[in-house]
């Protein structure tokens, strides 16, 4: 797990790479969900990146302009009262004591101290347009500086996001990160198997969600990743299948997209198999050639290569595959550049991960695809999907396949983080023929 000394460094390196200037992050705004409920708090992945405060209402200052007060923390004060209905809280001095805030303020004093932290400043980096209720706060705020023009103090003159500095350190995972990640993988890996055990013919697919859900939880992950996917026969097809309601049936496919978040990081991993034990013919044939593709990709990921150039690679395996299986014409290079792949393979086969599912990071330097770097993190999740509105001969109709695992990018190549669950197509079949004679 990521230690204080390690936020503190990342702090460090945000105030080096920033410049003079000021930084401000709020917290994710609290959600209502119904009447006086509120949805499950997760804290803005920056803030906690650079702080480790998982508290609502709270806002961190980072600062060069002030020589003793580097890191400031707004937060709820303590409150015992309202600590009995909702926990504890860290408060004023825990901000200072626990996270090594500087200086720490009821954050109901931010409209009144802010001001004085954004006067004779230049820059102020700030997300505008994130969050609109925040936005007036700040801009108040420059107001209030503004209007002491006349006594020779100025306001910001520029804002820009700091989102340009820190997602670039977020994209570069740290020893612990990566612990942490290999974590999440694991978590995720018993979660996958534990669903291959309980995904039988006639259950439904809500069964095995919540199978998901209570591994997740019973090894100690704080959520999902993100809604777990959990799609059967023709919703397998589907490509961000949500319901989780269908009936499963023994001959058809399930697929599963799932994985755990632990100590803010995330795992995202898919695996597809069959729920009555045995690929069919048809079934068999399609899972190869998705499996090549990944396997092509994952090999294909070293310092240097491009999400491109690794996806250009998985697509062509599976254009080879398709033209092989009879569902689209070739040659390879015509069908790629008139994209008659397309209903079958729509989505591309690479995003960062980290924090988000979706993490943060410039994909391109300029107009040119990134180089990727050690210490980067990226999903290879080729697939093929015959809904059943696909031109294709009705014998694919209703085979959905994906195919996804967590790459870690080293000085020598790659490292997959979510190894151990079963992927070959020997390795599944024998895995359910145990849950079915256990």
């Amino acid at each position: 797990m990521v230690t204080q000394v390690e936020f503190a460094e990342r702090r460090r390196r945000f105030l080096e790479s920033m410049g003079q200037g000021v930084a401000l992050i709020a917290s994710t705004p609290v959600a209502i969900r119904n009447n006086d409920v509120e949805h499950d708090f997760r804290q803005d992945s920056d803030l906690f990146y650079l702080t480790g405060f998982d508290e609502p209402a709270s806002v961190l200052l980072l600062t060069t302009e002030h020589a003793e007060q580097r890191m400031v923390l707004f937060v709820r004060p303590r409150d015992p009262e309202r600590e009995t209905w909702d926990g504890p809280r860290a408060g004023v001095d825990g901000a200072v004591q626990r996270f090594g805030a500087d200086a720490a303020f009821p954050v109901a004093e931010l409209q009144k101290r802010l001001p004085e932290y954004l006067q004779d400043v230049k820059r102020l980096h700030y997300r505008l347009g994130h969050d609109r209720a925040f936005d007036s706060v700040v801009l108040d705020a420059i107001d209030n500086v503004r209007a002491r023009a006349r006594a020779g103090i100025t306001p910001p003159r520029e804002i820009v996001d700091p989102g340009v500095i820190v997602h670039e350190m977020r994209l570069r995972k740290s020893e612990a990160e990566v612990e942490t990640m290999l974590r999440a993988a694991a978590i995720t890996r018993d979660a996958h198997l534990r669903a291959m055990q309980v995904a039988l013919p006639t259950r439904y697919e809500y069964e095995v969600e919540a199978e998901l859900l209570r591994v997740f939880r019973a090894h100690g992950a704080e959520r999902p990743a993100y809604g777990s996917i959990v799609g059967s026969g023709v919703n397998a097809t589907v490509l961000h299948h949500r319901r989780n309601d269908r009936q499963m049936q023994a001959g058809e496919l399930l697929l599963i997209d799932a994985g755990a978040e632990y100590g803010y990081y995330a795992a995202d991993v898919t695996r597809t198999f069959p729920i009555g034990g045995r690929f069919s013919a048809e079934q068999r044939a399609a899972y190869q050639v998705v499996l090549d593709a990944q396997l092509a990709a994952i090999d294909a990921v070293r310092p240097g290569a491009t999400l491109p150039g690794i996806h250009a690679v998985a697509l062509r395996v599976l254009v080879r595959g398709l033209i092989a299986l009879g569902v689209i014409e070739g040659p390879e290079d015509a069908a790629i550049e008139k994209e008659t792949y397309k209903p079958y393979y729509m989505h591309r086969t690479s995003h960062w991960l980290g924090m988000d599912v979706h993490d943060v990071g410039d994909y391109h330097v300029g107009k040119n695809p990134r180089p990727i770097e050690p210490g980067f993190v990226l999903t290879i999740e080729p697939g093929l999907y015959f809904a059943p509105s696909t031109p294709c001969d009705p014998k694919w109709h209703g085979i959905g396949i994906r195919i996804e695992d967590d790459v870690l990018v080293t000085a020598s190549g790659s490292r997959v983080l979510t190894d151990g669950i079963p992927k070959t197509i020997d390795e599944i079949e024998r895995v359910l023929a145990a849950r079915q004679a256990a």
